[in-house]
């Protein structure tokens, strides 16, 4: 029985936002008994195209093409600015393509590596502090970005082109003010640095490419997302199992739990009124307010329920990844990294994330007031 309760609490703090959301859901269900409508309450397509986007960046991975292509750019480097450029764009430009989550996940540890052959441990800090930023904010270009972006395309109606003209101003301006933090830091010179990567596997690289390109036409209602991802199941199931395993189910349940939740709330009148209200004219600042307490995804998906102003849910959502650790959920897999491997830079960190996420918050925000 210990070992069961110590379990559970084990999980509980690994999957706090997944055991959260299914404690809403339970909890609502008291208000709005089970039925065949909750079936109607999941957006099946989100989930099915972000289980396959999932499984395709795995693939990628497993090829070994991102470290790959950053041994490449840094062969040209010859100074400790030329590194972090590279260091930090990689998980920018890639987060629009490959999810923020996956190119901290990729990157960051190659960044660690880079720092201890050069002898550039000093650097630390700053340099996974700015990777973890450039995910986030290189993320909202794209609906592929990021799960809540996926999510508010397929719900908005929006077009692929329309998400990426809403969001490219703010990309721009936190890309120029990311590069400007790296261009006016002191530079030295250092050495070339290769680090050692399996070669990349072609066969699995075409297969991973192959599933992108699927992917992409799921997301543009070329082919049924649900399709696709029968498709890349039956696809891993028979050839590679182990791919299928490492996919974050974790996120999916939590979409699972949030939908029969924000479902349910939307059938008791008066949570409805009391949403709808608060809502009203302040969509993107509630956006970014919930994003501070409960993430920017649930909060995505708990406001998508209350309002149609589209493109207000989605700049609040996107720049409230900015601000606290748990604002974007990504954030943690770089601070469990450091935390992991230099538990002496716990403080420094936070302080450093702390006041470049606040700046950058603010920036964003007078930017959105700015174009509005």
């Amino acid at each position: 029985m210990e070992i069961l309760t110590k379990n559970c609490i084990c999980f509980f703090k690994k999957e706090i936002i997944l055991c959260t959301a299914i404690v809403l859901a339970l909890a609502s269900a008291c208000f709005v008994p089970p039925s065949t409508a909750y079936i109607s309450y999941v957006d099946w397509d989100t989930l099915a195209l972000l289980f396959s986007l999932m499984a395709v960046m795995k693939g990628f991975q497993k090829a070994g093409l991102f470290s790959f292509l950053g041994n490449l750019l840094l062969q040209h480097t010859s100074t400790t600015r030329g590194m972090m450029l590279v260091l930090v764009f990689l998980p920018f430009v890639f987060s629009m393509f490959i999810t923020n989550d996956v190119a901290l996940i990729t990157f960051v540890p190659f960044a660690l590596v880079v720092l201890k052959m050069s002898g550039q441990k000093k650097l630390l800090v700053p340099l996974v502090v700015l990777q973890t930023v450039a995910a986030n904010l290189g993320s909202m270009l794209t609906p592929m970005g990021n799960p809540q972006n996926l999510y508010l395309y397929a719900r908005s109606g929006m077009s692929f082109a329309q998400i990426c003209l809403l969001m490219a101003p703010y990309v721009l301006i936190s890309g120029l003010c990311i590069a400007m933090l790296i261009i006016f830091r002191k530079s030295a010179p250092v050495s070339a640095v290769s680090v050692s990567s399996v070669p990349v596997d072609s066969k699995v690289l075409f297969f991973s490419g192959t599933g992108f390109a699927i992917c992409i036409t799921g997301i543009l209602n070329m082919i049924p997302p649900l399709a696709v991802a029968a498709a890349a199941f039956l696809f891993l199931i028979a050839t590679d199992r182990q791919i299928l395993a490492d996919i974050d189910y974790s996120l999916l349940g939590t979409f699972l739990a949030f939908f029969i939740f924000i479902g349910n709330i939307g059938c008791i009148d008066g949570f409805r009124e009391i949403f709808s209200t608060v809502l009203s004219g302040h969509t993107e600042l509630a956006a970014v307010a919930a994003s501070q307490f409960i993430s920017n995804v649930p909060a995505a998906l708990l406001l998508s329920g209350f309002t149609t102003q589209w493109s207000a849910l989605i700049i609040g959502c996107n720049i409230g990844g900015l601000g606290t650790m748990i604002a974007s959920m990504a954030s943690l897999i770089s601070y469990k990294m450091v935390s992991r491997e230099y538990p002496d830079h716990n403080r420094k960190y936070l302080i450093w994330f702390t006041v470049c996420n606040l700046c950058l918050l603010v920036l964003l925000i007078s930017v959105s007031f700015i174009i509005a």
